[in-house]
């Protein structure tokens, strides 16, 4: 493989979306300062196609929409389907990050407790949590109506890279004066 083949490879690696050969040709002009010509940059992308083109990789080199771009085979779709069912399981909506908190540190907690912290509904957000394992229903408030109580899960500690609740920042450590409004004296 050639140093024009490595250039190529690399910046079809790096780009977020295909990138095109007039894009490819640029980046190596200003790059090393030469004059590229059409003929060589396709034979280079060719070459790296049919590099990639083994049955014994998992990835290979794609033209779509004009542009270049490394994806997966679709032999190895159905895994990486799972990945991303997984990955997007764990994206949680700022609503439910907060509500989440909440639950984490005041748990186990009725709604309505959470709703007058929050100062809005969660309904939403409190079943969101539910589906995605991160909380769960820990019995029933001894209050009025006895309204459920939630706590955190043990899939709450994998999704946030802790081993435990204690390990949770304490509050004293999370509030500064920063996040304070207007004078301790009011």
């Amino acid at each position: 493989m050639t140093g024009l083949e490595q250039d190529i490879e690399a910046l079809i690696f790096a780009s977020e979306h295909g990138i095109r050969p007039e894009e490819i040709m640029y980046c190596l002009q200003a790059a090393h300062g030469i004059e590229m010509n059409d003929d060589d940059v396709t034979q280079a992308i060719a070459n790296i196609q049919k590099r990639y083109s083994d049955a014994s990789l998992a990835i290979e080199c794609v033209r779509i929409n004009s542009g270049y771009q490394f994806l997966t085979k679709k032999a190895h779709h159905q895994v990486i389907a799972q990945l991303q069912m997984q990955r997007s399981k764990k994206k949680l909506s700022q609503a439910a990050l907060e509500t989440l908190a909440i639950i984490a540190y005041k748990q186990p907690v009725t709604k309505v407790d959470i709703e007058q912290i929050r100062g809005v509904n969660c309904d939403y957000s409190i079943q969101k949590l539910l589906e995605k394992e991160l909380i769960v229903i820990a019995g029933k408030a001894e209050t009025v109506g006895k309204p459920l109580l939630y706590a955190t899960s043990h899939l709450f500690a994998d999704h946030m890279g802790i081993n435990s609740i204690n390990d949770l920042p304490a509050l004293a450590e999370l509030s500064s004066p920063a996040n304070s409004i207007g004078n301790e004296q009011e």
